[in-house]
């Protein structure tokens, strides 16, 4: 990966420029954090032409590595106002890196209405004006990109909650089976909305192996890390089986599971929505439990759920989607949670903020507890139309909140908090409260080690500990992040001793470099100071790290436990 293409969509003009020194050793989310720093003024609007849009594959991305078919987006969010980067899964990661493109950015923005598609390929970028599909779902999309440009072709596109600028719109990339999968969180589809990109097609006419230093060493890291993925528990065998909605009824149990808006950490109806009723279903219909988000994918966890008909209805069903619409918002049909599942798919929206969105509309009264058809009703004629109600629901959770004088909105940094309550599980809530990136789980998964037992235990219900797992998960993950890997295979990471080694010998044998693993931890700090400082500069200062009030002040059954964290503890977390 030896270029970089520069986008202007201000006069819709290309630059191929080569690879700064100081970026030469970045990949993913390293280097759309780096870019995003130096070149888009923090305090700049982030639906304006200041902000720009940086699409980036990782260090291993392109490459035979296992898991390795993930790549960054980058920006300023419209949501939290500070830094963001989102990974996905899809196709075009691998064709992007095999036509030796290190970044894409996009930057500017056009003075007209006109909007316009862009097709990526070696040797520059074609820019379209674009009708057809303005105001397609994203399936739409990808069907007519496909019959247009040929079923090879990568696609990032956007639905229509990406045309209204919408702050819970995300970025949709065709899968290898024509399916979506999302940059999900931060409302970065409403940046590539400001810059009326409705899709970017990726060609592969010209895509080349890459070149491996060390072929034979390569090959020999890769049999050992892909060896650890398969071996270990979670990672080959109950994500295997049963998705990331193996933790339902775990979580449940420990009494983490957020139910109706956050009321309580347990849900008397978990078994109809757990992923042990969605895997018998599936088996069932003729569906496919375990099923590839990418090439290369040997862990597996997304599947293809089906109707009773066995038709097919949704695919990528996660577990923060299954809780946030089952428990969260208290919907008991598992096919109803699906198929608005597929609907957000369509609308590209993130299905993590705009379930909890509606479960804070509910407790407004906007809609009954567990209406899932008045859900699907608000999407399909608010939403998807841009009307003054769906255009409010869909600035995000923290604004329909606000807007109804709600005290209870669980969000930090304006993000939707996931699918574990922070007071029940202690490591989670260090993590929402400090990472970069406004809740999210995906930062620092604590909720290995506090309820899973992997690389440890820490009690969950304990503070001791708690900054120091949150700090090293979130340096592991921000480096991890950096190299087009699943985050899952931080699970036998964790536990199995040559698992992070082989990940660092195939760094090594791919670009014949001598890093260490102290190298890798050092990026990863790296990257996150790079973006602290980021949002320090954008006015998200330390009072921005905390959780929201209720929860130090609403005991959470059945544990009957508040948030508690000492403050000053707390603030330790940037002494690195």
């Amino acid at each position: 990966m030896n270029k970089i293409f520069r986008i202007n969509m201000t006069d819709l003009t290309v630059k191929i420029e080569p690879v700064p020194e100081a970026w030469a050793g970045l990949g993913g989310r390293a280097l759309t954090s780096t870019i995003i720093a130096a070149e888009v003024p923090p305090t700049c609007h982030a639906l304006g032409p200041n902000n720009k849009l940086v699409f980036a594959p990782g260090l291993l991305s392109g490459t035979a590595a296992s898991n390795a078919g993930r790549f960054s987006c980058g920006s300023k969010s419209p949501l939290t106002g500070g830094i963001k980067e989102c990974s996905a899964g899809g196709t075009s990661s691998r064709i992007i890196a095999r036509l030796g493109i290190k970044a894409i950015i996009v930057e500017g923005q056009p003075a007209g209405d006109t909007w316009y598609s862009l097709i990526v390929g070696k040797d520059g970028v074609e820019f379209h004006a674009e009708t057809e599909t303005l105001g397609m779902g994203t399936f739409e999309v990808v069907e007519k990109v496909t019959a247009r440009l040929g079923e090879d072709f990568g696609v990032i596109t956007l639905g229509q909650a990406g045309e209204h600028l919408m702050a819970i719109s995300n970025i949709s990339v065709k899968d290898p089976e024509g399916k979506i999968r999302s940059f999900g969180r931060g409302g970065l589809g409403a940046v590539m909305g400001s810059k009326k990109i409705k899709f970017i097609a990726v060609n592969p006419e010209g895509v080349a192996n890459l070149p491996i230093v060390d072929n034979a060493k390569f090959k020999e890291a890769n049999r050992t890390f892909t060896k650890t993925l398969q071996e270990h528990p979670v990672s080959g065998q109950g994500l295997k089986k049963y998705g990331t909605a193996v933790l339902v009824n775990i979580i449940n149990e420990a009494g983490g599971l957020p139910t109706r808006n956050f009321t309580a950490g347990q849900c008397e109806h978990h078994d109809q929505i757990s992923g042990e009723e969605m895997y018998d279903r599936i088996v069932a219909r003729g569906g496919e439990p375990s099923h590839p988000c990418s090439p290369g994918c040997q862990i597996q966890c997304s599947q293809v759920y089906n109707d009773k008909d066995g038709k097919y209805l949704t695919s990528g069903f996660e577990y923060e989607t299954l809780w946030a619409l089952g428990a969260d918002g208290m919907i008991t049909d598992l096919d109803v949670c699906a198929e608005i599942d597929n609907v957000f798919d369509d609308l590209g929206v993130d299905s993590i903020e705009t379930p909890v969105m509606f479960a804070v509309a509910m407790e407004a009264g906007l809609l009954p507890w567990g209406d899932g058809k008045r859900m699907l009703e608000i999407l399909h004629e608010d939403i998807a139309k841009g009307t003054p109600f769906g255009r409010m629901l869909g600035a995000g959770t923290a604004a329909v909140g606000r807007a109804y004088g709600l005290t209870r909105i669980p969000v930090v940094k304006n993000q939707a908090i996931p699918a574990y309550d922070p007071r029940a599980i202690k490591g989670i809530g260090v993590t929402y409260a400090t990472t970069t990136m406004g809740a999210d789980h995906t930062a620092g998964y604590a909720i290995a080690t506090n309820i899973l037992a992997v690389g440890g235990k820490v009690d969950p219900l304990s503070n001791d500990g708690q900054v120091e797992l949150s700090r090293n998960l979130q340096i592991a993950t921000a480096a991890v992040d950096s190299t087009g890997l699943c985050l899952f295979i931080a699970f036998p990471a964790l536990d199995i001793p040559t698992c992070l080694p082989a990940v660092v010998d195939m760094l090594n044998a791919r670009y014949g470099i001598s890093l260490t693993l102290d190298d890798v931890v050092a990026l990863g700090k790296h990257v996150l100071k790079v973006e602290h400082e980021f949002n320090l500069a954008a006015g998200l200062g330390p009072e921005t790290d905390r959780l929201p009030e209720f929860f130090e002040l609403e005991p959470l059954t059945p544990h009957n436990v508040t948030w508690d964290m000492n403050p000053k503890e707390l603030a330790s977390f940037w002494s690195f």
